[in-house]
C-alpha cells in the first residue's frame, strides 16, 4: 500500500477526524481490470498536487487492515472496477446508501474485504459522512498485469472524475508543474526510485 499522506490513528467515535478526504484505490493489479483503482490513484498522484487535509492511498486488496484509514476520514472516495450494465470502460458513480450493496456484489475478487471494511466502520460509528464509489465497468478480470484497451481508454476520464468529485467535496487539485508521465525521458518508476 502506498500513501501520499498518512492519517494518525484515531478510532474513538465523536473525536475529530484528522483526514478530511480520503481517496482510496482498490483492486488486484494481477487480475487485469480489477487493478483499475490502484492504477487510477497512481495516475492521480503522478499528475496532481495533493492538498493538505486530503490523503490518497493505494489500498490494493487489504480489506479490514484499511479500517484505521477509513475511520480517520470525514469523506471517502473509493475507486474501483465495478460490474454494472454497459460496455467495458463505462463510468459508474454511486453514493452513500448505494455503495454498500455495490461493494457486496458488484466489485470483483476483493469485494468481500471491501464490504467487511465498510460494515466494520459503520458498526463502530466511524463510517465517513460522505461516501462515493467511482469506477469503470471492467472488460476482463483474468490474470494479467495490464488493463483491457477500453478500460485503459477510460482511465483518464476516471481520474478527471475523481478530481471533480474532490472539488465538489472542497478540495481543488492542481496539476503538477512538471508531469513526469508526459516526459518520455523521465519514467515515473525511475523518478520514484531516484527521488527526482
Amino acid at each position: 500500500m502506498s500513501s501520499i499522506s498518512s492519517p494518525s490513528g484515531n478510532d474513538e467515535p465523536g473525536l475529530p477526524r484528522p483526514v478530511r478526504l480520503l481517496v482510496l484505490g482498490l483492486g488486484n493489479v494481477l487480475c487485469g481490470d480489477d487493478g483499475l483503482g490502484a492504477v487510477a490513484v497512481g495516475r492521480l498522484t503522478e499528475r496532481y498536487e495533493i492538498p493538505e487535509g486530503m490523503s490518497v492511498l493505494d489500498g490494493g486488496t487489504l480489506g479490514l487492515s484499511l479500517l484505521p484509514h477509513v475511520e480517520d476520514a470525514e469523506k471517502l472516495i473509493l475507486v474501483d472496477a465495478i460490474r454494472a450494465e454497459g460496455p467495458p470502460g463505462s463510468f459508474v458513480r454511486l453514493e452513500r446508501d448505494e455503495v454498500g450493496p455495490a461493494v457486496a456484489g458488484r466489485l470483483s475478487v476483493h469485494q468481500v474485504g471491501v464490504a467487511d471494511l465498510l460494515d466494520a466502520a459503520q458498526w463502530r460509528g466511524r463510517l465517513p459522512e460522505e461516501l462515493v464509489l467511482l469506477g469503470l465497468v471492467p472488460g476482463t478480470l483474468e490474470l494479467g498485469v495490464t488493463l483491457s484497451a477500453r478500460v485503459e481508454d477510460g482511465l483518464p476520464g476516471l481520474v478527471d472524475r475523481v478530481v471533480q468529485e474532490a472539488k465538489r467535496l472542497g478540495f481543488e487539485l492542481h496539476p503538477r508543474r512538471h508531469d513526469v508521465a508526459r516526459d518520455p525521458d523521465r519514467s515515473p518508476d525511475l523518478v520514484r526510485a531516484f527521488g527526482l
